[in-house]
């Protein structure tokens, strides 16, 4: 509890510094630990003033309580949106937020993280949930192709990790799988 705190603490520090001052934060949830299957934890959800930033969450292995993880759930697109109070697909998506429906643009990126990390559309498994989420791409609005989204999606999932395939491979394999 101790090193859970501390983290919490840290995290507190560093959204500070970003500008979420410590009177507008605030820290709810229950220290009753919850259950699934065989994972115990402790979830916290933390906000600035009306806006829920992320969760913090104490993780253990009920059959060996010594093996702890903590998941600090907030991403740094969160942490823009409520820092800049910008529409968030204007924020995501920049000068494509209107090219196509949300659920376009998010299956878009989402495709593209996945293909980018080998993740290829296939009737079951991890593929079948790739092949489910290219389904989902409103093909009239792709009708021009989905290169230049593909691209620019690249250069964000980029900046938080190495993608195995190459933009122009990604755009090719989602267009490919829409023509089914």
């Amino acid at each position: 509890m101790e090193e859970y705190g501390a983290i919490l603490n840290g995290w507190l520090t560093v959204l500070s510094q970003l500008g979420f001052h410590a009177r507008n934060l605030g820290i709810k949830g229950k220290l009753s630990p919850w259950r699934r299957r065989q994972v115990e934890g402790i979830t916290l959800r933390f906000q600035h003033l009306d806006h829920t930033l992320g969760d913090i969450v104490l993780l253990w292995n009920t059959e060996h309580p010594g093996h702890l993880a903590v998941d600090l759930g907030s991403g740094l697109e969160r942490l823009a949106w409520v820092r800049t109070q910008e529409r968030w697909h204007q924020l995501i998506y920049g000068s494509f937020a209107e090219a196509a429906p949300p659920t376009t643009l998010d299956a878009i990126r989402t495709a593209t993280l996945l293909l980018g990390h080998g993740i290829t559309p296939s009737a079951r498994g991890a593929g079948g949930i790739t092949r489910r989420v290219i389904g989902s791409i409103d093909r009239d609005a792709a009708r021009l192709g989905v290169g230049a989204l593909v691209r620019e999606m690249y250069g964000y999932w980029s900046l938080v990790g190495v993608l195995r395939a190459p933009w122009p491979e990604i755009a090719r394999a989602m267009e490919e799988e829409m023509r089914l």
